[in-house]
Parts: structure tokens; C-alpha cells; sequence
């Protein structure tokens, strides 16, 4: 991938973005819904090579493995070290079917946020290669000093 011609801008390596993959939990699943984008918050794993992540079934499901061309995102901000930061990986999903596929990743520490099931596991494999942006925040002008208002 070549380099961003902006300063303050540069793209990280492949294994980079796959650390910060591993290092977080939580990302947003966009998929298209009969012609119109949406977004999904969820809880995920990097797993074989892709991303997995576990939900029933509904419009999530449906958007992930009818579209089967998804983009998932991660993002972070580091004040401390003034850098904001964004993963994105586009792929194609589907739905984990092989018994034996299936039989490794309901081993694996994914677990529902909320209290009903999630029986389905999605994979999304990486089709496109996968980025990340490390943006350093600009620096701030100095706040402007107030005028001594006259009595």
C-alpha cells in the first residue's frame, strides 16, 4: 500500500492493524440491507484469519451472509499520545456451517452481550487488504486571552 501524501497520516502495517484487532473487542458491522447501508454494533474475535462474531437470527444475520460483502471497523483515541486511529477490513461473511468449524468456535470466548441467545457464528474473511490510519492529532492554537473588560 503506498504512502498518505498528507502530514500526519500514515499507514500502518498489516501486522499492526492485526494486533489492534486482537487487542480490542468490540466493532461496527456495516452490511446492506436491500439497497441501503447499516451499521451494527458488535462483540468479535480475530479467528482463523477473519473476524467472528456471534448473533441470531434477524436483519445482522441476513445482511451479513445475503450481502456476503461486509466492512468492519475498529477505532481508538490515545490523548496521552495525541493519535487517533481507525482499522477497517472489508470482506465477504458467512455463516460458520462445518461441524467441524463449528465445533472450534463455540470454544472460543465469545459471548453474547445481552441475555438470549446468539446461536449463529459469522466469519468474515478479509478480502481486500486491511488498513489502518494513525492519524496524529494537530496541534491547538492557544486559547485566545480575554480582554480586561473596563468598569
Amino acid at each position: 500500500m503506498e504512502n498518505v501524501p498528507h502530514p500526519g497520516i500514515e499507514i500502518l502495517e498489516n501486522a499492526e492493524c492485526w494486533d489492534l484487532l486482537r487487542e480490542h473487542q468490540v466493532g461496527r458491522l456495516a452490511v446492506d440491507i436491500a439497497g441501503r447501508p447499516d451499521i451494527f454494533p458488535i462483540n468479535y474475535l480475530v479467528h482463523g484469519g477473519g473476524i467472528l462474531f456471534r448473533t441470531a437470527p434477524g436483519t445482522k444475520l441476513a445482511g451479513a451472509i445475503l450481502g456476503r460483502h461486509v466492512a468492519f471497523e475498529i477505532d481508538g483515541y490515545q490523548p496521552d499520545e495525541r493519535t487517533a486511529w481507525s482499522v477497517v477490513l472489508k470482506g465477504i461473511a458467512h455463516e460458520v456451517e462445518d461441524m467441524f468449524e463449528r465445533f472450534q468456535v463455540e470454544d472460543e470466548p465469545l459471548f453474547p452481550w445481552v441475555a438470549f441467545p446468539k446461536p449463529d457464528f459469522v466469519k468474515v474473511e478479509p478480502e481486500l487488504v486491511l488498513s489502518l490510519i494513525h492519524i496524529s492529532e494537530p496541534t491547538r492554537p492557544a486559547p485566545l486571552s480575554r480582554m480586561p473588560s473596563s468598569a
